[in-house]
């Protein structure tokens, strides 16, 4: 009987064990600071947003030479610059060539 409750400890202690590592995942990447001048949209090739468990809200913008800046999403320039990339990626082809009479 000793051994079945020795036994049983062993495994609810792994499975604490395994979910509190599981927990300990956390973002990939985090902005700490925000850049701290504006960057021309042209420069600027895309962006995303920092995960919800990062402490501080960013706007990561990604430049054409593949750099990763961090800029704060309230910033009327930054959401201006978001607001012309997320247009951009959804414009609608031009209308279709009319198909030839015979």
């Amino acid at each position: 009987m000793r051994s079945a409750h020795i036994l049983l400890l062993c495994i609810l202690g792994a499975a604490l064990l395994s979910t509190v590592f599981c927990n300990q995942i956390g973002p990939d990447k985090c902005c700490f600071t925000y850049y701290p001048t504006r960057i021309p949209p042209k420069h600027i090739s895309s962006y995303y947003m920092t995960d919800d468990r990062c402490m501080r809200a960013a706007a990561v913008f990604v430049t054409t030479r593949s750099r990763h800046v961090c800029v704060d999403p309230s910033q009327g320039w930054v959401k201006d610059v978001m607001r012309i990339l997320d247009e951009s990626s959804f414009q609608l082809p031009g209308p279709a060539s009319a198909p030839a009479t015979v």
